[in-house]
């Protein structure tokens, strides 16, 4: 019989607590169109849970002035290996086009003109854009972060917060997939190894008693 994977895990000495700092960002990771329509494009899955879920920690996040960042993933056909080779391994990445439907936010996310919206070519939310220094100017220390794919973007962009000196907190509730099992394994990982995973309600709690 296999080993339980948590009892190789606490023996490696994984999974400890990295906990919450003084000054958290919400990160909203490619809640758009192409990965939340599935009835538009093949990207895409039933997040509609993910997306309730996002919108509890938005009006909580904007009333302590807490930032607020979105991501979405476009490409420019126009310009020459954009997005370099990921579009090579998923070349369905490639719908996602500059001014396209499937680049545009889910309507249903509660996003006001003051909430910075970042356009990024990779996985993670750093590689390519202003995140970090924009995160370091605000003082920022934890990045709360959600949206999608559990497996792909979201855990690129917890793993590099944490290389960047960011406290990574992934309220589970908030982060999905087109999958269980990548998205049950993902969380699994992410919390063994990078960041915390915690409910949401643990998340809506620390927003509620931070002010910046």
């Amino acid at each position: 019989m296999a080993e339980d994977k948590r009892v190789i895990y606490q023996r490696s000495g994984l999974g400890h607590r990295i906990g919450y700092g003084k000054h958290p960002s919400l990160l909203v990771i490619d809640m758009q169109l192409g990965f939340t329509a599935p009835e538009r494009s093949p990207l895409a899955g039933n997040l509609d849970g993910q997306i309730a879920a996002i919108n509890r920690l938005i009006p909580v996040a904007r009333k302590n002035r807490i930032p607020i960042v979105f991501t979405v993933v476009a490409y420019d056909p126009r310009i020459p290996g954009d997005g370099g080779l990921w579009p090579e391994k998923a070349p369905t990445l490639l719908e996602l086009k500059v001014g396209s439907e499937l680049v545009d936010l889910d309507p249903r996310l509660h996003r006001e003109p003051e909430d910075l919206l970042l356009i990024k070519k990779y996985a993670s939310a750093f590689l390519g854009t202003p995140l970090a220094s924009t995160l370091v100017a605000r003082g920022v220390d934890t990045v709360v972060v959600t949206g999608c794919t559990t497996s792909g973007c979201v855990r690129a962009t917890v793993v590099d917060a944490l290389s960047y000196g960011f406290r990574p907190i992934i309220p589970k509730e908030a982060v999905g997939d087109r999958a269980e099992e990548p998205h049950d394994a993902n969380l699994f990982d992410m919390d063994s190894k990078y960041g915390d995973v915690v409910p949401l309600s643990d998340a809506l709690a620390y927003f509620h008693e931070t002010k910046q």
